[in-house]
């Protein structure tokens, strides 16, 4: 029985759910051979104008669930800002952007990325020109709706709530709240999650009409493809661990997840001191150095990304064969996410949990909800201590680093100058003329020489 349902999914193609021949043979070009489960349960619920509920893992294909029919029904009926859709972090909406605005140019639909940190004034100028889609961050499309004149969504047709769990999660209820009581009620939602909570539940009371639901995992849980381990240190030795981890598991992509951005700026300085292609990836950085990190990360320039949990949700990147868990997550929910970055659609991948004596309390309740113990990665004690001499060296250089960062944000609060990344305070004060002046107080012999 179970043969026969895995040949009837594979019988499954785009066409026989009813998209029009333009979106399947974008979704050829993609390289999406056939429909993930979700895809197969939501699109023909959405060909036909329902509300819908969608509960699925991470890495199940819900972007591809939500932008395929609401691209399908834009062919039908055609408007400016058709479909809005919501995500909790600037890089999830920057993919779903990605992926609809490579599906829309087989039809001519545009969309725009609508998130913080961006000049607001030049979104402004690409929201004028009504783009059939708005990809956004709850904060930042509220901040255009009060804000930008001649903005608004009166005519909206779909609006698409994606990881409502998280954004809920992230005190976004508010912003969710604010745009709800602007678009026309009779519009078609949908509301993607990895979980239904309390919240997520009060969410779609308030904001779905006889909603369909799709569940395609009951069980909230990792993918069989997956190897887990983990490794129990000492504190003292994180940093040691990790580089021989690193080293061990040699020329494999690995993203490695810390608790605070802290963490993840000066694991990224220790492993960069070692010699090591590492880039970091978190909330206190500017968005052109969050996109230009990922991007250098996703075309294999950096072989290491050093994480908070801004990217451990929806970021679909190719080809990660290692997850790290610097820092043991607070819960299972955020364990499954990170650890949903590697073995995706159904390739193989390793994650690896560090866990220090004040850690093992949090790290026993991730694996009673997995409901299973991990294996140990094996490792040689005398051999990670030979690396004890150099990696206490690179956490040397890394404190003087951040110790140095820090003082260069100081004064640039005060309006001293700025610094940018590998910049220094010498390059600064040359560029603003200071060195100049006081070459010219006390250099009357240069001026005379070159007379």
């Amino acid at each position: 029985m179970g043969e026969d349902s895995k040949k009837d999914e594979e019988n499954v193609t785009f066409e026989s759910l009813g998209l029009c021949d333009e979106l399947c043979a974008a979704t050829k070009e993609l390289g999406w051979t056939n429909p993930t489960k979700i895809q197969q349960e939501a699109i023909p619920i959405a060909l036909q104008g329902r509300d819908i509920i969608g509960l699925a893992e991470t890495g199940s294909g819900k972007t591809g669930a939500f932008s395929l029919p609401m691209l399908h029904l834009l062919l039908e009926s055609p408007q400016r800002l058709f479909g809005v859709v919501m995500a909790p972090t600037r890089e999830l909406a920057f993919q779903i952007h990605e992926v609809l605005t490579a599906l829309g140019s087989s039809v001519g639909a545009k969309s725009l990325c609508v998130v913080g940190g961006v000049d607001i004034m030049t979104q402004a100028i690409s929201l004028a020109r009504k783009p059939h889609f708005v990809v956004a961050t709850p904060g930042r499309l509220v901040d255009h709706l009060e804000n930008t004149k001649g903005f608004n969504l009166r005519n909206l047709k779909f609006l698409c709530l994606d990881e409502a769990d998280r954004m809920l999660s992230m005190d976004f209820e508010e912003e969710i709240n604010k745009v709800l009581q602007v678009i026309p009620r009779d519009r078609t939602t949908y509301l993607f999650s990895a979980t239904m909570t309390s919240k997520v539940a009060k969410l779609q009371r308030a904001s779905l009409h006889d909603p369909v639901k799709v569940q395609v995992s009951t069980k909230y849980q990792t993918v069989s493809t997956l190897v887990q381990q983990y490794m129990f240190v000492p504190f003292s030795h994180k940093d040691c661990y990790l580089v021989y981890l690193l080293n061990e598991l040699a020329g494999q992509t690995a993203i490695i997840f810390t608790s605070t951005c802290s963490h993840a700026q000066r694991a990224t300085l220790i492993l960069r001191n070692l010699g090591m292609h590492a880039v970091c990836l978190h909330g206190q950085m500017s968005q052109p150095k969050r996109l230009g990190a990922l991007n250098k990360f996703k075309s294999g320039d950096r072989s290491v990304l050093i994480a908070t949990d801004v990217a451990s949700r929806g970021l679909d990147i190719p080809c990660v064969d290692l997850v790290v868990n610097y820092d043991v997550p607070s819960n299972s929910k955020d364990y499954i996410h990170r650890v949903g970055r590697t073995a995706r659609a159904g390739r193989s991948g390793r994650a690896v949990t560090i866990v220090t004596q004040y850690e093992v309390e949090l790290y026993q309740k991730i694996e009673a909800s997995l409901g299973k113990k991990l294996d140990a990665f094996p490792f040689e004690k005398e051999l990670v201590l030979v690396l004890l001499e150099r990696v206490s060296e690179a956490q040397r250089l890394a404190a003087l680093d951040m110790r140095e960062d820090a003082g260069f944000r100081k004064r640039k609060k005060g309006g001293r100058f700025e610094k940018d990344e590998g910049g220094s305070e010498v390059a600064h004060l040359l560029k603003r003329g200071k060195f100049q002046k006081k070459q010219k107080r006390g250099g009357r012999g240069q001026k005379q020489r070159r007379r």
